[in-house]
């Protein structure tokens, strides 16, 4: 049985347990974060790998671990959750195809069908919006809108008075071996951007997004939606801005200069 009342305990919520709150309170709570593709230790997709790690251990994950969790608690509420593959387009050049690699949620709860998303390390939504095309959403001063692409459906945010694609997918639920597959490819193939690359980013409840990546130079980032700060990084100072910005303490640098959890600290077998 999943263990609600811990899950809530983790994501700091405790108030009203509706749909919005919930997401709104797990998308602050837990980081994402891809420190073991990384470091080359494959992800578990299983549901008490998934609580063992996110919310025992309290560390963060990447998008097909944060909404899986998300879809377990919604589901020990009652919802009906469906699982879709999106195409990353944020941050890719013009015509660049690349693979269904985001787990984006269909969710069905008291009469009515969601968007829902935790799980987007450049900027997740911080509340599920409706299911379809519509918008624009307001959340803490990021706007966001989805709009028809042929069959397929587009999410996109605004800055500086212009819309983005953020991803794009069919609105069709996919079964848990295609999640398996893309999850495999994300976590463990050498061309992975989550295997050659790291990525940890958490928001806050007033919208501000915080990020660390070395996609590019190696930089803290921190941006409003009316503002945007870039600050370059030594690597040597990933495991205090770790545990400083992102509350994931217990990391360090191993003699690789690889980025790997200090002995002693709870890091839950895959």
């Amino acid at each position: 049985m999943f263990d609600f009342d811990a899950y809530l305990e983790r994501i700091r919520l405790d108030g009203p347990s509706d749909l919005a709150s919930i997401h709104r309170a797990h998308a602050c709570a837990i980081p994402f974060e891809n420190l073991d593709p990384h470091a080359g230790v494959p992800v578990s997709l299983g549901v008490d790998a998934l609580h063992t790690k996110l919310v025992t251990s309290r560390r963060g994950g990447y998008c097909f671990e944060q909404n899986l969790l998300l879809k377990a608690a919604l589901e020990a509420r009652g919802a009906k959750v469906e699982t879709l593959l999106a195409r990353v387009r944020w941050g890719a050049p013009p015509g660049v195809l690349r693979p269904q690699g985001h787990l984006v949620l269909k969710v069905e709860i008291d009469g009515a069908v969601w968007h829902a998303d935790v799980g987007f390390g450049g900027g997740t939504l911080l509340e599920p919006i409706p299911f379809g095309p519509g918008g624009p959403y307001e959340q803490s001063g990021w706007l966001f809108r989805v709009v028809q692409e042929g069959t397929d459906l587009v999410l996109q945010s605004e800055a500086e008075n212009q819309w983005s694609d953020v991803y794009v997918f069919a609105p069709e639920p996919v079964p848990p071996i295609d999640l398996e597959v893309s999850n495999w490819f994300t976590c463990s193939h050498p061309a992975s951007p989550f295997v050659t690359g790291l990525l940890i980013s958490t928001q806050r409840q007033d919208g501000t997004r915080i990020r660390l990546s070395d996609w590019g130079d190696l930089a803290l980032v921190v941006a409003t939606p009316n503002d945007r700060t870039v600050t370059p990084v030594e690597r040597d100072a990933i495991p205090v801005i770790l545990g400083e910005q992102f509350d994931l303490p217990g990391f360090a640098l191993d003699a690789k200069r690889r980025i790997s959890p200090t002995p002693g600290e709870l890091h839950p077998p895959t």
